[in-house]
């Protein structure tokens, strides 16, 4: 099948017939906020064969407000949970990435979550913690479309992959005892890293040149107006609200760093999984189906209308839809139009969890210290990456075409600045970076 007819099928063949369904969701969860219910067209329930049927019809989802939750939230409002069995599923607003650690620790049993919307180390930092959670990592959510973004009073700079220029600036804050303050959304999280790189990338150590805080996404642009932070890196909408606000601009979108990087996955707890397989597989079912909804360009203003709602992502339709679109606003006068950087939810292979990917993950966490240098990364990513479960749910919705031929790597990755990273030679990797820990 050539790559062209491939794509085509990959967007046709998802399609669902017009419907009408109610989703019902019920509020628990230590610090979440209420949950959704749905009543919308929705997908045409599947008949499901009795060894096929999920074992429960109820999870307990989790989200943070940002745009690569959509396809949790379409699940929802669209009816693909119920259409394959999953009628009672719950998609809670949680406050912070750390708020979705605490309640996927608590689980659904003690008031928490069964899995949630999640930056794709996360799982890999509760499975290995010194009081672990052990998780399981269904499916990738999306790639591209995060964003570091800088204070108005940086403008002169007009930063872009180079953060070199950046340097001096900051020696000279450090020299006047004002260290440059730069906000991430969770230790060791996908906005920690991108950070991290970009930093680095361009001689600034982000260990000892930088004071790095620990702010929510929908609190960072808040922050910048109150001028407690001089730079941050979240997904969107949060890059783009800065600078509807006249607050700051884009030095990037990340896929500019790296193309098609992964970003968001679909977490569930392991004993979940474990205890429920055929419902994780419907639940990653519709999730798929969600995706491919989602990555429809016809579908992307009423994608953004939806997450838009309060109860979502809060915030307005305007702030949302451009980028999602593919057309960037950096706010320094540079504009991307109709870029392929736009935030992918299923084209170009957006959802597979490529094993390769989270072994770049564990790596570079491993560069700063979070992981042991001794981490045994092929057995913690074989361990916790199930990307079994995301291959069988693809043959379940008739998208086996999109299992890629290597299913556990993509291959050798190129970043911005040339470095290159294999899978297969973790220690090469880390043996080429200047600035590191490890």
């Amino acid at each position: 099948m050539s790559n062209l007819s491939r794509r085509k099928f990959l967007f046709t063949a998802g399609a669902t017939a017009a419907g009408a369904i109610v989703v019902n969701g019920c509020s628990t969860g230590l610090n979440s906020t209420s949950s959704s219910t749905a009543s919308s067209p929705a997908a045409t329930p599947v008949n499901v064969s009795a060894a096929d049927a999920p074992e429960v019809t109820t999870a307990k989802l989790g989200f943070i407000a940002l745009t690569d939750s959509a396809p949790l939230i379409i699940a929802l409002e669209k009816g693909y949970f119920a259409k394959y069995g999953m009628k009672d599923v719950s998609v809670t607003k949680q406050t912070s990435w750390a708020v979705v650690r605490d309640n996927l620790a608590l689980g659904s049993e003690k008031g928490g979550i069964d899995g949630s919307h999640i930056l794709t180390p996360m799982p890999y930092i509760m499975s290995t913690a010194a009081n672990p959670t052990p998780m399981y990592i269904l499916g990738r959510l999306n790639t591209d479309g995060q964003g570091i973004s800088l204070s108005n009073d940086f403008a002169d700079l007009k930063l872009a992959a180079d953060s070199s220029p950046l340097k001096a600036k900051i020696a000279e804050r450090a020299a006047a005892g004002n260290k440059f303050k730069v906000a991430v959304t969770f230790p060791g999280g996908t906005h920690d890293l991108w950070m991290r790189y970009w930093l680095a990338a361009g001689g600034i150590n982000p260990d000892s040149d930088v004071d790095l805080v620990v702010v929510p996404p929908p609190q960072m642009v808040a922050n910048m107006e109150t001028k407690t932070m001089d730079a941050f890196c979240v997904g969107e909408p949060w890059n783009d609200r800065l600078i509807t606000k006249k607050l700051g601009y884009s030095a990037v979108t990340t896929g500019e760093l790296w193309k098609n990087h992964p970003e968001k996955s679909f977490t569930m707890r392991a004993d979940w999984v474990d205890k429920h397989p055929k419902a994780a597989k419907a639940l990653m079912a519709a999730i798929q189906e969600a995706q491919i909804w989602c990555d429809k360009d016809e579908n992307k203003e009423e994608m953004c209308k939806i997450i838009s709602a309060d109860k979502y992502v809060k915030a307005p339709v305007a702030d949302i839809i451009e980028r999602a679109k593919g057309n960037f606003d950096m706010g320094n006068g540079r504009t991307l139009q109709n870029s392929d950087l736009l935030m992918k939810f299923w084209r170009e292979d957006a959802a597979y969890p490529f094993k390769s990917h989270d072994t770049w993950f564990i790596t570079e966490n491993m560069r700063w210290g979070k992981f042991d240098a001794n981490t045994d990364v092929k057995a913690l990513v074989d361990k916790v990456n199930r990307s079994d479960i995301w291959q069988e749910a693809a043959k379940m919705i008739g998208q086996q075409a999109a299992i890629p031929k290597d299913a556990n790597s993509r291959g050798v990755e190129t970043f911005f600045d040339k470095v290159t990273f294999d899978p297969a030679n973790t220690k090469g990797y880390l043996d080429s970076l200047k600035i590191k820990k490890a």
